[in-house]
């Protein structure tokens, strides 16, 4: 894991359920951090954010109001920054494809300004988060978040000379952040129906604080145009709605504009280039700028074997609904009872 005591670290979309995690275990794991910036455009969020990680607490912490689609604020912001870590991104899938242009503006030409600054700033390290949505993209959020994937794989490519490293981490949906299933079953329970879009639905899930130290993990190891992937477990949309409402109907209401049935990480086109590290997988650049062997030596790694793909309906290792129950209580409410 890289120190990052005595260095300086901008995180763009800071306000968010990652963002506060990030800045929680940053906090607690590298007390010494020079400067902690969060930047986002949400000045009531900024506010409530700061009544739990106050500057004047925490000396490190700078809020900053800026969107990462105003380059011109966000080179600004950079100033004296080692690292960028970017989790802004617009990401509701319906969302997205009734307003595409404003997620693209975010998530495309806002992953270029990030780009653009970092190479301007002399940024260090630069890792951006994706999601599972932008293998094989059926919606405008997942190819929007695709096209980010490229551009910061491709940095590497125009880095030149300078010790600079730009690399992805690829995962689930995370448990219990805002908009996710788990928070919206559980409000919905008080009702008594809880709507199913599809019974034959799964999906990977990742825990916040997995989320976290998997960035650590890619700051710290990231030789430059990687895709992170974690190893994570999948569940079944009925058995997340047994292990909530237990006695609840379960109408099934239908797909979303731009849902999936299964998510998918890695897709088979990808596995040429993929190495199994151990946690996590890797999706290597097509042609990078390091030894792959030397890399694979390194992490104790192996190529995956070509035609792999990481699905959340074939995946190995499942949840059960008491393994739900139990995550539920430990990462989103310990009050919970089904």
């Amino acid at each position: 894991m890289l120190d990052l005591n005595g260095r300086s670290l901008l995180l763009t979309g800071g306000t968010g359920s990652f963002g506060k995690k990030f800045v929680e275990t940053v906090l607690r794991e590298f007390p010494d951090i020079k400067r902690l910036v969060i930047y986002s455009r949400d000045e009531l969020k900024q506010y409530e954010m700061a009544q739990t990680f106050s500057p004047q607490k925490y000396k490190a912490l700078r809020y900053f109001i800026g969107d990462v689609r105003d380059l011109a604020r966000f080179k600004r912001a950079c100033k004296y920054i080692d690292i960028v870590v970017h989790a802004a991104a617009l990401k509701q899938v319906p969302t997205a494809e009734y307003n595409p242009m404003e997620c693209i503006k975010t998530n495309v030409l806002g992953a270029g300004n990030v780009i653009d600054a970092a190479l301007e700033c002399g940024i260090s390290k630069v890792v951006a988060l994706s999601t599972d949505k932008a293998a094989a993209p059926v919606n405008l959020y997942g190819a929007t978040k695709l096209c980010s994937d490229k551009l910061f794989v491709a940095a590497n490519n125009i880095r030149s000379s300078r010790e600079m490293t730009f690399s992805v981490v690829r995962y689930g949906n995370v448990m219990g952040s805002r908009g996710s299933v788990i928070p919206f079953f559980m409000n919905k329970k008080k009702d008594g129906v809880l709507p199913i879009t599809d019974d034959r639905m799964t999906r990977f899930n990742i825990s916040l604080e997995e989320g976290v130290h998997m960035v650590l993990f890619a700051l710290g190891n990231a030789k430059g145009g990687e895709i992170f992937v974690p190893k994570i477990p999948s569940y079944k949309i009925m058995d997340v709605a047994k292990a909530i409402g237990p006695n609840c109907e379960t109408p099934i209401v239908g797909i979303r504009p731009g849902e999936k049935i299964h998510e998918e990480m890695i897709t088979e086109a990808d596995s040429y280039t993929t190495v199994d590290l151990g946690r996590y997988y890797a999706i290597l650049p097509q042609n990078p700028n390091f030894d792959v062997d030397e890399y694979l030596v390194k992490h104790k790694g192996k190529k995956v074997t070509p035609g792999f793909r990481y699905n959340s309906g074939t995946n190995d290792e499942w949840l059960n609904v008491e393994d739900i129950r139990k995550l539920i209580k430990t990462h989103v409410d310990p009050n919970f009872v089904a």
